[in-house]
């Protein structure tokens, strides 16, 4: 006997999507991704850690932006064609107006020693954020010993031997799954 299905989950409506994925993308400016997932996972509790990771890592896979696949693939689940719509509208509108003023800015101001330095910090800054969003989305996959070796060979393979990123792929991707299925946890 299987157990019960939980409750379906309501889906979000499209001002939802579009005012989350707004949020990510206002605060996020230079750094969606760790604000994405704490919109997605800690505020409005959308989606689980281990949701999030899966969701992201087929969105990785796709080409383009990753975190503007993973809001097309997010509402697209939640409200089909227009919920997608929405969510990407809502996460590229505020970050594609500030480029274009901050554009046009640079384009009057970028020569001046300033800005310049300012741009230095933003930089370090944004590395930062990269860095502690890997480091959390990290932390439930790497509780496996297999997921562990996995991320060692791959990050040895990328920065150790210098390994064109689509060979890593298509080397490591059939070992994980192969893995996946004789090892399920």
């Amino acid at each position: 006997m299987t157990a019960p299905l939980p409750p379906a989950r309501p889906h979000l409506t499209r001002q939802q999507l579009f005012s989350g994925f707004f949020r990510a993308g206002i605060m996020g400016f230079g750094g969606v991704l760790p604000i994405i997932r704490r919109v997605m996972v800690d505020d409005r509790r959308w989606l689980t850690q281990t949701e999030f990771n899966e969701l992201f890592s087929l969105c990785q896979s796709l080409p383009g932006a990753n975190v503007v696949n993973l809001s097309f693939a997010f509402g697209a689940r939640e409200g089909g064609a227009s919920g997608a719509v929405a969510a990407v509208t809502g996460l590229l509108s505020a970050p594609v107006s500030i480029v274009l003023v901050l554009a046009g800015l640079y384009a009057r101001f970028g020569g001046l020693a300033p800005v310049r330095h300012a741009l230095l910090g933003l930089a370090a800054t944004a590395a930062g954020l990269a860095l502690g969003s890997a480091l959390r989305i990290a932390s439930p996959i790497l509780t496996v010993p297999r997921n562990m070796l996995l991320a060692a060979a791959v990050y040895g393979l990328a920065f150790g031997l210098h390994i064109s990123l689509p060979l890593i792929v298509l080397g490591m991707l059939p070992l994980s799954l192969a893995l996946s299925w004789r090892l399920v946890p």
